[in-house]
């Protein structure tokens, strides 16, 4: 198979910020030549005033469908808890026609516990919420298969996080997307305990895409990823003042790989 090009995401965090500048935001990076828009899935921001501005994920990315034309657009990630998965797989669906075929699913199974008390949901145990989701998945996947219109392709479902037991079997099993977090060592010890994982399920590793987020140097930081494997650098950027210095650098050295 084929190496896959390096792509470029950024994690527009929807905190501190107003809604006017995300959306220039938005559309800075997608001009700058972003390959995916992110945002995220919490009601509070995680970092900084805890009680500074905010904005909901899924309603900003059926904004995003309509004001962008060409990068994909996701949620990394959306927390499985906070939606009945039959409802998740609709919303997806219609954000996916409305950008014209450009999401992805990002999907985890949550951990930030200020959201769940103020909002009213049962935090649990974090092994729990790993049973949960994988409850949801095949009943969004099989919700997909039931809807009129269906997604205009296979919504590609990203999955973030690196748990050995669940978690990577959980990717082994549903995600065309693996996100990983960590440096180079501990990336290249997971994705050996993912494709012990696929084969387990009889699924080829190869045809799971890795994704790593990312920051400083391309050179330093995403080059020993890109020797393991990973295609998919993902930096962040924060409000109120969105500052994509560092995504431009991903960006060149993207093109620079990707001209070989």
């Amino acid at each position: 198979m084929t190496q896959r090009p390096v792509r470029i995401g950024v994690q527009i965090q929807p905190q501190h910020a107003d809604y006017a500048a995300i959306r220039r935001a938005a559309a800075e990076a997608e001009e700058l030549g972003a390959d995916i828009l992110f945002n995220w899935d919490h009601f509070y921001p995680l970092y900084g005033d805890p009680d500074g501005k905010h904005f909901e994920c899924w309603t900003m990315l059926a904004a995003w469908a309509e004001q962008t034309t060409r990068a994909e657009i996701g949620a990394l990630v959306t927390c499985n808890s906070y939606r009945n998965p039959e409802l998740l797989a609709d919303m997806a669906r219609t954000v996916d026609h409305i950008s014209g075929g450009r999401l992805l699913l990002g999907i985890g199974s949550g951990w930030f516990e200020k959201d769940y008390q103020e909002y009213g949901y049962e935090f649990g145990t974090a092994g729990g919420r790993l049973d949960d989701l994988a409850g949801s998945l095949p009943r969004i996947e099989k919700r997909w298969g039931a809807l009129n219109p269906p997604p205009t392709r296979k919504i590609p479902v990203l999955i973030g996080g690196g748990g050995e037991k669940k978690t990577l079997r959980l990717v082994a099993k549903h995600a065309d997307i693996w996100h990983s977090f960590g440096d180079a060592a501990t990336v290249e010890r997971k994705t050996g305990i993912l494709r012990q994982h696929c084969a387990d399920v009889g699924r080829d590793p190869a045809e799971i895409e890795i994704s790593a987020a990312v920051d400083g140097e391309p050179e330093e930081k995403g080059r020993p990823l890109l020797d393991l494997g990973a295609t998919l650098f993902t930096v962040e950027a924060n409000g109120p003042d969105y500052d994509f210095t560092e995504l431009r650098r991903w960006l060149a050295w993207r093109d620079e790989v990707n001209a070989g």
